[in-house]
C-alpha cells in the first residue's frame, strides 16, 4: 500500500483547474458587467484582433475551447455587428473572421482592462515568480502535448 493519498486539494491538475476557473470566473463577470459579452466571446474577439483575421477552426486549436462554444460566440458577435465573415480563400467550406469597426472598438475598450485585472493578481508577485510561472505553464503544455 502506497503511503501517498490523492487529495485533491494538493493534486496539480485540480489545483490548475481551480485556480483557472476561479480567476476565469472573475474576469467573465466584469467582461459582462462592463461590456455586457462572456469569456468565450472575448477570447474570439482577443484571437480576431491579435491574428487580423481567423477561421473558427483556428480559434477552437489556439483556445481549447469547442466548436460550438466559438461558432455560439462567433454567431452572437456577428449579430452585435462586432465581427463580420469574409470568404476564406485557402478553405471555401470555412470563412474568416474579422473585427468590424465596432468591434475593434470595443477591443481598444476590454484590451487595457484585461491588461489591468492581470496586474491586479500578478502584481502579488515578483517579475521573476511570474516569469517563472508562465514558462512553466509553456512547459507543462509541451509535455502534455509530447513536444
Amino acid at each position: 500500500m502506497t503511503d501517498k493519498m490523492l487529495r485533491l486539494d494538493a493534486f496539480i491538475p485540480y489545483r490548475l483547474s481551480f485556480t483557472a476557473a476561479l480567476l476565469s470566473d472573475a474576469i467573465a463577470q466584469s467582461y459582462e458587467d462592463l461590456f455586457g459579452i462572456g469569456i468565450a466571446e472575448w477570447r474570439v474577439i482577443a484571437w480576431v484582433a491579435e491574428r487580423g483575421s481567423i477561421t473558427q477552426q483556428q480559434i477552437c486549436a489556439m483556445s481549447r475551447m469547442d466548436k460550438v462554444t466559438v461558432s455560439r460566440a462567433a454567431i452572437a458577435l456577428t449579430g452585435r455587428g462586432v465581427l463580420r465573415r469574409l470568404p476564406n480563400a485557402e478553405d471555401r467550406r470555412s470563412h474568416l473572421l474579422a473585427l468590424t469597426e465596432e468591434g475593434e472598438r470595443l477591443h481598444a475598450a476590454i484590451a487595457p482592462k484585461a491588461l489591468e485585472m492581470e496586474s491586479g493578481v500578478f502584481s502579488h508577485f515578483s517579475a521573476e515568480e511570474v516569469e517563472a510561472f508562465v514558462g512553466m505553464l509553456r512547459r507543462i503544455d509541451a509535455v502534455v502535448l509530447g513536444g
